[in-house]
């Protein structure tokens, strides 16, 4: 079998175990009145910018922590975090800055007891191996360190939105109406 084939395969074990509750929960945070702001580090910041990018289109407001343009995070507005650990400092200091504010706090990880974990109002599991993470819900994967959990989140990601398409009635027509066009 070759490499790719192995990967979709690890790929369709974790996807498969993601919990509908999780995303549902998840889901119910996203409301076109509120602002969102978008962490991670790493190869999660990658993922959790092509997210929101992704909200943005959809026509939520939407911004990436660490940009210059990111405004300060005010209460009802919503902190959505990236993070396989959960407990990467720079994040766990957001988040807790995020909550004492009066924001909402969401991340996927792998490990919801992680310290964002318990202090977050929705997670989603990711149920991928990673070195610095033990989870009762991983494998051994063929990847290196991260990378089925942070494949994982991006396709999480991706079927948040196809979700969020269908609830708000957005075709990928509507919604390239908000891709840039500077370019």
């Amino acid at each position: 079998m070759n490499r790719r084939m192995e990967i979709i395969k690890e790929l369709d074990l974790t996807l498969s175990k993601v919990s509908d509750a999780e995303c549902e929960k998840f889901l119910g945070f996203f409301d076109k009145k509120r602002r969102y702001f978008f962490a991670g580090a790493g190869r999660s910041g990658f993922a959790i910018k092509g997210f929101a990018m992704r909200m943005m289109h959809l026509g939520y407001t939407c911004f990436v922590l660490g940009e210059p343009t990111t405004p300060s995070i005010h209460e009802n507005d919503v902190l959505v975090i990236a993070s396989g650990s959960g407990n990467t400092a720079s994040l766990v200091s957001m988040a807790e800055k995020a909550k004492s504010i009066g924001a909402k706090v969401m991340i996927i990880t792998i490990d919801p007891t992680s310290k964002i974990g318990k202090i977050a109002d929705a997670y989603i599991q990711v149920p991928a191996p990673s070195p610095k993470v033990q989870s009762e819900l991983s494998f051994e994967s063929i990847q290196p360190m991260g990378s089925l959990a942070e494949q994982t989140a991006s396709l999480i990601f991706d079927s948040l939105v196809l979700q969020l398409m269908e609830r708000d009635n957005m075709t990928s027509d509507e919604m390239f109406k908000n891709h840039a066009n500077l370019e």
